[in-house]
């Protein structure tokens, strides 16, 4: 959304981000698709450089709605990652000055690893439920009977 509202005027950017939040209330890929192509046809006329940017990251933007529906919410937020920029931060800051670069990759390190624990074990910010939708498709996939066909010699 940054990226896209640098390229209009500071007092049109509520009218074009609220245009491109329409894209994201879309229940299906297909209508998300659908919707982000009109709106980029439409911005295009006054602010052909946002038509462009639109263009380039449709496939981006747009990754998300493959997913389950309940996960789209919190996977094109970007919450949790800065919530973890954040922790890091604040335990660099306590240390102050490194004395070598191994130093900084091992607090880093541990930071990341505590968080993947807590994760693991006492938030689940996505439920497994969910997530096994995504393997629906390789299930059905191999339960299928295997089609041989003998080529007459």
């Amino acid at each position: 959304m940054r990226n896209a509202l640098s390229y209009v005027p500071k007092g049109q950017n509520t009218v074009v981000a609220a245009a491109i939040r329409q894209v994201f209330l879309q229940p299906d890929q297909k209508s998300a698709t659908q919707v982000w192509r009109q709106v980029a046809d439409q911005l295009r006329t006054r602010w052909p450089k946002l038509g462009a940017c639109m263009d380039e990251a449709e496939t981006d933007v747009l990754a998300y709605t493959g997913f389950p529906t309940q996960h789209r919410t919190k996977l094109h937020s970007t919450n949790p990652l800065e919530r973890l920029n954040k922790e890091v931060k604040r335990r660099a800051d306590v240390v102050g000055i490194f004395p070598n670069e191994d130093s900084i990759i091992r607090l880093v390190g541990a930071v990341l690893m505590e968080q993947n624990d807590e994760w693991q074990l006492q938030h689940r910010y996505m439920q497994i439920e969910g997530m096994a939708e995504l393997n629906q498709p390789m299930i059905e996939e191999e339960n299928q009977p295997l089609h041989i066909t003998a080529k007459a010699a």
